[in-house]
């Protein structure tokens, strides 16, 4: 947290941003604002909500200090980063961004949740893509 503190120039959102952080990365089966919120001991999920849509902080700065603190404990020059978007398949349409479009997980539309991983990968990791761009295999 020390490397991100900076980013909040008030205190309240910088203690917010730690028990969301904190949230995230805990046991939770389901996490939301409000989930997360209760788990923090907030009444109410509307602090953790005016963090993430109204607050004022330096959203490309905390990427940046993320991206830092990976490269500096995760680095490998042999590694190869794998993107995978994939669907999962929701029965309802209460669940964020789920719509109705296409979806190879089912091999037609459905309402899917879409997500997007981003994993790093030894280069010995076999793979049955083609490398991207083109012609850079």
């Amino acid at each position: 947290m020390d490397r991100i503190a900076g980013r909040f120039t008030r205190v309240s959102p910088r203690r917010r941003i730690r028990r969301l952080l904190l949230g995230l990365l805990s046991d939770l089966p389901r996490k939301n604002c409000w989930t997360i919120a209760e788990w923090a001991g907030e009444a109410t999920p509307d602090g953790m909500q005016h963090l993430l849509n109204r607050a004022k902080w330096d959203a490309d700065a905390v990427r940046d200090d993320l991206r830092d603190y990976v490269v500096e404990h995760l680095h490998d020059d042999q590694a190869v980063l794998v993107v995978d978007e994939t669907g999962a398949v929701k029965k309802g349409s209460h669940t964020v961004g789920v719509q109705r479009q296409y979806t190879g997980t089912a091999g037609r539309d459905e309402n899917p949740q879409v997500a997007v991983y981003l994993v790093s990968s030894p280069p010995s990791a076999p793979t049955n893509t083609p490398a991207w761009p083109p012609g850079t295999s």
